[in-house]
């Protein structure tokens, strides 16, 4: 087994990022270069490769709730083996980066796999992994001792000691032997786990005050058409993502999900390899298949041994009857204007508490706008002419009547052509919404505070939280043209 390349990154809290130390060995990426081939992907610089592991790790963009590279269904992490996508002229996925997080450090090796990129062969069947993430474990023994604090100068110190301790336990890019403990005394020292083994997946111990957060986050997909001719389509998937700050080598953790007595059964659920056991019934639910009134409605329990970073315990889809926002949008020519009318209603089932609700209505292939004649019932209307953009600011609440209209007449008539697109030509056009809703899912599913369980030495701190999220919310103009589905919308 050999590494192609090591990487120590410090991090305050996602924030103050840097790479402390890295090293690329040539001999091994060499090797490398010769076993894949035409597949063969280069290690990039180091200032990409930070980046992409940030945002692998879920430490980029941390003010945002949901970004596609990291939190997207299709995208299903396998931590502590990631894979980077590679951008520019040596493109490509490098698998597997191996990445542990501990105190102020971030650890990260990529070891050369002896075997055919494609198929993809499982991850146990890789000694490389296992070996790397023992190495891993090794140098952070050495950085950081048993506990995950050291002041900056011992680690400095450390850290300029790394050089010469890669040089006798990893020569030329192949592992002899991981390093010794910083001080006798940390080898001797018990630790809480009593006589439990640690598994290579599980690379470092809290310790500290236990907390366990769970979020739930529903999102929902429409498209609206307002023509009985075209079939209104949308759907719902969900994520449960933990953080699990838990003393113990394999802490046990219960988290349950539980749906209203006439909710929908969840379907398409996948689980995160560290849930240990599942009753097969939850597994089986499909959305291709016709709901089944006497599928498995739940309580849906998610046992499990957590592991230190935050993951996606599971995902899941479900069938609602009605989206949460039925809308009606009708453009009309008049002279050298449109006539806009626009009708939007708040489904009686949903909480009607906002952390943000707006429409944007775009209009393209266009001169840019002149006269804009537009009143809205709610809110407020935002103007952006150089654009050919309306923005309707709904803020938290809908009016007690749950429904909202805009009404008025805009002209074309600038100096200049306003923005392009190939498909919204001639009354093809659309609106499309984006909203939170705090506090509710769609599908009525929750996670109980109290049902959460966790078997540790220290009782933990629960948190938990839900909310529902629109993605791809479009009402299109029922006067015009517009895309249709043939079937239902896929994930």
């Amino acid at each position: 087994m050999s590494v192609r390349a090591v990487w120590i990154i410090s991090q305050e809290k996602g924030e103050n990022v840097s790479i402390r130390y890295s090293r690329r060995f040539a001999t091994v990426e060499h090797r490398a270069q010769s076993l894949t081939g035409s597949s063969y992907v280069a290690v990039p610089e180091d200032s990409t490769v930070l980046q992409l592991l940030l945002t692998e790790l879920g430490l980029s963009d941390s003010h945002k709730s949901y970004v596609v590279l990291r939190d997207d269904c299709v995208h299903r992490q396998q931590s502590p083996a990631l894979e980077l996508r590679v951008d520019g002229p040596g493109k490509g996925v490098l698998w597997p980066v191996l990445a542990i997080s501990q105190g102020p450090l971030i650890l990260a090796c990529l070891p050369l796999v002896d075997a055919p990129a494609e198929p993809r062969p499982p991850l146990a069947s890789l000694l490389s992994v296992s070996q790397g993430l023992t190495l891993l474990a090794g140098l952070q023994t050495f950085l950081l001792g048993s506990g995950s604090m050291l002041d900056s100068e011992g680690l400095a110190s450390r850290l300029a000691m790394l050089p010469s301790v890669l040089m006798q336990v990893c020569p030329l890019g192949t592992p002899l032997d991981v390093p010794l403990p910083g001080t006798p005394a940390t080898s001797t020292a018990p630790t809480p786990a009593g006589n439990q083994k640690q598994p290579a997946w599980k690379t470092g111990l809290h310790r500290g005050r236990a907390v366990v957060n769970v979020a739930l986050v529903e999102t929902v997909r429409s498209m609206q058409y307002g023509n009985r001719c075209r079939q209104d389509l949308w759907d719902v998937f969900g994520t449960v993502s933990c953080k699990c700050e838990v003393e113990g080598v394999l802490p046990n953790v219960t988290v349950t999900l539980t749906l209203p007595p006439n909710g929908s059964p969840l379907q398409d659920i996948l689980v995160h390899p560290c849930v240990t056991s599942l009753d097969s019934s939850i597994l089986t639910a499909s959305s291709i298949d016709n709901c089944d009134s006497s599928a498995f409605s739940g309580p849906y329990k998610f046992p499990f041994s957590p592991p230190l970073e935050p993951f996606r315990l599971c995902s899941y889809t479900s069938q609602v009857p009605v989206p949460p926002i039925l809308g009606s949008y009708q453009l009309k020519e008049e002279e050298n204007q449109l006539r806009v009318s626009v009708n939007l209603k708040l489904h009686e089932s949903v909480k009607n508490s906002f952390e943000y609700c707006e429409a944007r209505l775009p209009f393209f292939n266009r001169d840019q706008m002149g006269v804009v004649d537009v009143k809205v019932s709610s809110g407020q209307l935002d103007v952006f002419k150089e654009k050919n953009l309306l923005v309707w600011v709904l803020g938290q609440k809908f009016p007690k009547c749950r429904e909202v209209t805009m009404e008025g007449k805009i002209s074309f008539s600038g100096p200049t052509a306003g923005p392009t697109d190939p498909l919204c030509t001639e009354l093809t056009a659309y609106i499309k919404l984006y909203f939170k809703v705090p506090d509710m899912t769609l599908s009525g599913c929750c996670v109980d505070q109290h049902s959460v369980q966790v078997y540790s030495s220290a009782k933990p701190r629960i948190i938990t939280c839900r909310e529902l999220q629109s993605k791809e919310y479009f009402i299109w103009n029922s006067t015009g043209s517009a895309p249709v589905s043939s079937g239902q919308m896929m994930l």
